[in-house]
């Protein structure tokens, strides 16, 4: 449940308040440390312990499972490619009540197989899908997906795919307290080398996938040019200690408007969305985008890839720009967007927080996700 390592710790979080909405409880298990129960003070967390290598390795999961599921109604198994699958494989048959689901989280997603640096993970997931995965889809209740387009993207990946049921119950975005002045502040205070407001706002992992190379060097190639006047653009996100990001930093090192945040949580979060222009995710693979959804209930719109799952939503609502995951779509990304004209750059954010309000809200996604587990 540690959110440094992506967006899923998210979606449980916002899940399972979703569904307490409804007086439905809930209890999370998860391969932590007892400490990380410090971040989730409101949560029934059972923590097992860290496990090993990098399929998380913990017998204990095993026996805890086989000792406890058949008190649960429903358990939803989020993630692939890691033992908690196994693990729940395992353990089945000691449920003969309890109905099994399994959330992917885009972990189905045909860019995972095909990437051209993921050669060693392609095969050792298409060893995990014919001994694990596959077995386990086919054997739950069925998937739960955030979106239509990962539902479709599903079909495309590996062979003998047939879960019984395929359910799209999206996410949700907690939206915080409308702070938005105060907590733009505060973040302006905390990081005064942003110096405007208006700023493109990078908020992700730094990470490959994310395409934040494309988006550092169109940021560049503009300026350089001499046509475009930009706005600063500040980049939120763990990963900087990485070699990738240790990359991006050098790239960056070259122009003192691209400003390094480091990981932004709580108000510092919310405050650096409600003081920038618009968000900026040119990713290669995006199965939800749990950012891009917070920009859109800030009133904000986002500048994304139509690698990002949720784009025709966006796009089809005006609350965004989509373009493609290439060098020459994020130059015209962010071109585009510079040379908007400041009233329709108003009327994109108003549609972003009208697209948020129509398809990703909390208690819209906690709905579905209550009738898909046919709860009255």
């Amino acid at each position: 449940m540690d959110p440094k390592a992506g967006g899923v710790s998210q979606a449980v979080k916002t899940m399972v308040r979703g569904l307490k909405f409804y007086n439905i409880s809930s209890a999370i298990v998860s391969l932590d440390e007892e400490e990380i129960k410090r971040d989730y003070p409101d949560f029934e967390l059972i923590t097992i312990g860290k496990g090993t290598t990098s399929w998380n390795y913990h017998t204990k999961l095993i026996s805890w499972l086989k000792e406890n599921l058949d008190a649960y109604e429903n358990v939803i198994v989020h993630g692939l490619w890691q033992f908690q699958c196994y693990a729940i494989l395992k353990s089945m048959p000691a449920a003969t009540a309890t109905k099994i689901y399994v959330m992917p989280h885009g972990m189905l997603d045909p860019y995972f197989q095909k990437s051209a640096g993921r050669k060693l993970k392609a095969f050792r997931n298409q060893l995990i899908w014919s001994l694990v995965e596959n077995r386990l889809i086919k054997k739950a209740e069925g998937l739960l997906f955030t979106c239509e387009m990962e539902k479709t993207l599903a079909h495309e990946t590996f062979n003998g795919y047939k879960p019984k049921k395929e359910l799209v119950v999206g996410l949700g975005v907690e939206k915080d307290l409308e702070e938005n002045e105060a907590m733009a502040n505060e973040f302006k205070i905390a990081f005064p080398q942003v110096t405007s407001d208006g700023y493109f706002l990078f908020i992700s992992r730094i990470h490959p996938k994310k395409g934040l190379d494309l988006l550092v060097n169109a940021y560049l190639n503009l300026k350089q040019s001499g046509t475009h006047s930009l706005a600063p653009l500040v980049i939120a996100g763990p990963g900087l200690d990485t070699p990738y990001g240790r990359e991006i930093r050098e790239l960056a090192a070259k122009d003192p408007d691209i400003i390094f945040t480091d990981m932004l949580t709580g108000r510092l979060k919310w405050g650096a969305f409600y003081g920038c222009g618009a968000f900026v995710l040119p990713s290669h693979q995006e199965n939800f985008g749990i950012a891009v959804v917070e920009a859109l209930s800030c009133q904000k719109p986002v500048l994304i890839s139509n690698q990002v799952n949720i784009w025709r939503e966006i796009e089809r609502e005006g609350g965004g720009i989509v373009v493609d995951n290439t060098q020459k779509g994020v130059e015209r990304l962010l071109h585009s967007w510079t040379h908007l004209d400041p009233n329709e750059k108003i009327k994109m954010g108003r549609n972003a927080e009208r697209t948020f309000h129509k398809y990703f809200t909390v208690g819209m996604a906690a709905k579905r996700l209550k009738e898909a587990l046919n709860y009255d």
